[in-house]
């Protein structure tokens, strides 16, 4: 009598958990527009193939260092299910909601940036990691986004004033205050990237061609004084000029192997797994140099497929980005398809040696739990402002079909 009473309690509950996980399927994902789909259905696609990638580049290395074969693999598999939980949570979010949060997201972000000054842990000579002794984390990966909902928030509340230079100037003084608290940790490449985004949402937002003019100037006086900062930071800027040049540092060494890697695969690769070079060739293969062992297991093919994923997914953010008419969520979209956009570009012209090595992660894509996180939760703050896009063109729709009352 027990047994049978704990099996119809188990299947209640098991009912009920069907039940409740369907009506929060249909929540978050039923009865979206195509712009919604297509933008979850890439984040999807690359995050699922990072995955394999990771666990195929850095299968040699975790076997060496765990004697596991897995474990840099499962940590991304974790984290991308995790992030997926936090893409779901938050585009449930109401845009005016994520407003009101925006400053709070700075103020959090930032203060985890200045806790690396004291807390933090050195990674290849860049400072810009807590150790939480389970995992790291990376807190500027975070930051990115608090600077873009904090700007998108300034900026809508201050668009009458768009024509005095002190709302220009007071933007880019809070942009300008978190680069700097990344950049004292040593990691350009990050800084490189939040400047590219933060004031090309600036740009996209209407600055005045006067201070663009003026902030490209600062920018490129900026950048020189910073790459003279660090004997190894201008060493590999003089490598990458000279590649044929006597190289007794290496500073070559990672960008060789990694063109090396490309050439191996030809047109249709060696084969998922089959690779060379990630057997201890290539430092760092399974983060910023994953997009070689992509070219060379799968090819001209995957490599193009790839890249063009990246410019899809760019295509995708700037429709929801013209259906927007909030100021605010114009802004948002605007930053995030920046930020995603340029970081995979600039990772993938480094590898290609367009660019000398910046340490910046490929999207979705990469190890990184930090870097992926980050990347699902900017997706899912644009997938909240199409799905609230999606409400008002639906509301205005069923406004349209209802029977208008002739007076007789």
């Amino acid at each position: 009598m027990r047994k049978n009473t704990s099996a119809k309690q188990a299947n209640k509950l098991a009912e009920t958990l069907v039940t409740r996980g369907r009506e929060l399927y249909s929540t978050i994902f039923r009865a979206q527009s195509i712009h919604f789909y297509r933008l979850i259905g890439v984040a999807v696609f690359l995050t699922v193939f990072g995955i394999v990638m990771v666990l195929s580049a850095s299968s040699i290395d975790s076997l060496k260092a765990n004697n596991n074969s897995f474990t840099i693999g499962g940590k991304q598999l974790i984290f991308g299910i995790l992030g997926f939980i936090a893409l779901s949570i938050i585009s449930l979010a109401k845009p005016a909601h994520l407003e009101k949060l925006s400053k709070l997201a700075f103020q959090v972000t930032m203060l985890l940036q200045i806790a690396v000054f004291f807390i933090g842990q050195s990674v290849n000579g860049n400072r810009n990691w807590i150790n939480l002794g389970f995992t790291t984390i990376q807190p500027s990966e975070f930051l990115k986004m608090g600077m873009i909902l904090y700007g998108a928030h300034y900026l809508s509340k201050r668009v009458d004033n768009f024509h005095e230079g002190q709302t220009w100037a007071k933007t880019a003084m809070w942009g300008l205050l978190a680069m700097a608290a990344v950049f004292v940790g040593s990691d350009l490449g990050t800084v490189l990237i939040m400047f590219i985004f933060y004031f090309g949402m600036l740009i996209l937002a209407g600055m005045p061609n006067r201070l663009i003019i003026a902030l490209v100037g600062l920018a490129a006086v900026g950048i020189s004084m910073a790459l003279t900062i660090g004997s190894s930071r201008m060493g590999r800027i003089l490598a990458w000029m000279n590649p044929t040049a006597p190289d007794p540092n290496g500073y070559n060494w990672q960008a060789e192997h990694g063109m090396w890697a490309l050439s191996a695969g030809q047109i249709f690769g060696a084969g998922l797994g089959e690779s060379k070079m990630k057997w201890s060739w290539i430092p760092e293969v399974e983060n910023d140099f994953i997009f070689a062992i992509i070219g060379e297991e799968l090819g001209l093919i995957g490599a193009l497929v790839i890249l063009g994923t990246f410019l899809f997914l760019a295509v995708c953010l700037n429709n929801i980005l013209r259906r927007t008419h909030d100021l605010f969520g114009r802004y948002v979209v605007s930053g995030v398809m920046i930020w995603i956009t340029f970081q995979a570009l600039v990772n993938i012209a480094v590898v290609l040696r367009l660019l000398p090595v910046l340490g910046v992660p490929l999207p979705f894509v990469s190890a990184g739990g930090s870097s992926l996180l980050s990347s699902l939760m900017g997706i899912g703050i644009v997938l909240a402002i199409e799905r609230d896009n999606h409400a008002h063109e639906s509301s205005r729709g069923r406004a349209s079909l209802r029977p208008v009352r002739i007076r007789r």
